[in-house]
């Protein structure tokens, strides 16, 4: 049985909040979900999104100047980034 994708939009609120792209430091984020392991129309759990700016969103998802591993491992690099500075900020927390 398949699990249902965590969703969650204090989670998604949360990385709304930073607002500089954690890759290239740019003004003005757009909350991106990674594009692997995901069904048709249906998007990765809510805790695989970074904070990024719609020309690095563009890349990941759609550049030709990288290749499809090197476009996953800039999202992966940017979903731990997100994660690094949502910490920092306090606005996630460990549930008690």
């Amino acid at each position: 049985m398949k699990a249902k994708p965590y969703r969650s939009r204090k989670w998604l609120a949360a990385v709304g909040q930073l607002d500089q792209c954690v890759l290239c430091g740019a003004w003005g984020i757009q909350v991106a979900h990674r594009n692997e392991g995901k069904g048709m129309g249906q998007k990765v759990d809510d805790s695989l999104t970074a904070a990024i700016c719609p020309d690095c969103h563009h890349e990941i998802d759609n550049g030709h100047h990288l290749s499809r591993e090197e476009r996953r491992e800039r999202m992966d690099r940017a979903i731990v980034l997100t994660l690094q500075q949502l910490t920092r900020r306090g606005l996630i927390e460990v549930a008690a």
